[in-house]
C-alpha cells in the first residue's frame, strides 16, 4: 500500500503536505522505515492502545504524524492517545500542543506535573539534568499509561538517538548497550516503543520542518552545551561529514552482534569452546534499504 500515490491529504496531520517529490519521497521512506521497525520487532497487538508522547519537537510530531497515517491506512490496527506531559518548564507554551491536536483531531492527553521545580532542587547549577528529568517523566508517563488503559508508551527515539546512547554507555558507562526499539518496563506491565529507530533525525528534522509544525524548544536540557550526549553528537557529526552513511553502518552493527566476538563471558560460554565447534549468528535482521 506504500507504494500508492501519497500525495493526496489523507489524515489532518497531512494538510498542507508539500507537493514536491522530494517531500513525496522522503513521507514515503519515514512511513517504510517506521512499518519496518514495527514489524521487524514484534510491535503490534491487534486491538491494544498506545500512548504516543508528545513532546513538541520535531521527532515526537514526525512519529505521532507517521503512525497516524499508518493507522489511517489500516497498517497500524492500535488506538492510538497522543500525550503531553507539562513539566513546569519556564515559560513553556502551554497552549501550543493542545490548541495543534484540537485542530487536527487527535484524541490526546494533556497532564501537568511539575518536575522542573523537583529537578532543579536536586541538580546543582551547572549539572546535568536530563538524567533525573528523563526518570521522572518516564513514571508519569507508566502512570497516565496505566490509566488510560495503554499497553505500551511510545517515545520519538529516532536512529540517530540511539546511536548516541550507545557511544555514552561505551564511552562512560563501561557497557555495550543503547535504548532498544523494544523493552518492558520493570514492573512487567507495559511495552515501551521506539518505531522511529531505523528513522535519521535530519528526516525527521526535514518532515516537521516542511510539515511546519509548531517545534516547541526543550529549554530545560537543550541549552546545556557540556552534555555528554551534545559531545557525542558532535563525534557523529564529524565522522557522518567525513564519510558519508557512516551512521547507517554503525547501527546495522547494533543488530548484527556476534557474542563469539566480543567478552562477556555471561552472554557466550568461552570456557566451554571446544576445537572443531563454531559460533556464529545466521541470517541477522537487516535494516531495509528504501528509495
Amino acid at each position: 500500500m506504500l507504494d500508492d500515490d501519497i500525495g493526496d491529504d489523507i489524515h489532518p496531520l497531512f494538510h498542507g503536505a508539500p507537493a514536491t517529490p522530494e517531500f513525496r519521497k522522503l513521507r514515503k521512506r519515514i512511513l517504510r522505515e517506521v512499518r519496518d521497525a514495527i514489524e521487524t520487532y514484534g510491535m503490534i497487538e491487534r486491538g491494544s492502545r498506545w500512548l504516543v508522547c508528545l513532546s513538541g519537537g520535531k521527532d515526537s510530531y514526525t512519529l505521532l504524524a507517521i503512525l497516524h497515517e499508518l493507522q489511517w491506512r489500516g497498517l497500524l490496527p492500535i488506538d492510538l492517545l497522543a500525550c503531553n506531559l507539562d513539566q513546569g518548564q519556564p515559560n513553556f507554551p502551554a497552549t501550543v500542543l493542545p490548541a495543534f491536536l484540537e485542530k487536527m483531531g487527535v484524541p490526546h492527553r494533556i497532564e501537568y506535573q511539575d518536575t522542573y521545580s523537583i529537578v532543579t532542587s536536586k541538580i546543582a547549577p551547572g549539572g546535568t539534568m536530563c538524567s533525573l528529568c528523563s526518570r521522572l517523566r518516564r513514571g508519569n508517563l507508566y502512570r497516565i499509561a496505566r490509566e488510560e488503559g495503554c499497553s505500551a508508551v511510545v517515545l520519538g527515539h529516532h536512529r540517530d538517538d540511539i546511536l548516541e546512547t550507545f557511544f555514552m554507555n561505551l564511552f562512560h558507562g563501561g557497557r555495550l548497550a543503547t535504548m532498544p526499539p523494544k523493552l518492558v518496563n520493570e514492573e512487567g506491565d507495559l511495552f515501551l516503543y521506539r518505531p522511529l529507530a531505523f528513522v535519521a533525525e535530519a528526516d525527521c528534522d526535514a518532515f516537521a520542518k516542511a510539515m511546519n509544525y509548531p517545534i516547541i524548544p526543550c529549554d530545560l536540557c537543550g541549552s546545556q552545551e557540556g552534555l555528554q550526549r551534545v559531545q557525542v553528537k558532535k563525534m557523529l557529526d564529524e565522522w557522518e561529514a567525513r564519510t558519508p552513511g557512516r551512521r547507517q553502518v554503525m547501527f546495522r552493527s547494533l543488530m548484527n552482534v556476534r557474542p563469539s566476538h566480543l567478552a562477556d563471558p555471561g552472554i557466550f560460554d568461552f570456557a566451554g569452546l571446544m576445537r572443531g565447534s563454531f559460533e556464529f549468528s545466521t541470517n541477522p535482521p537487516q535494516l531495509k534499504d528504501v528509495d
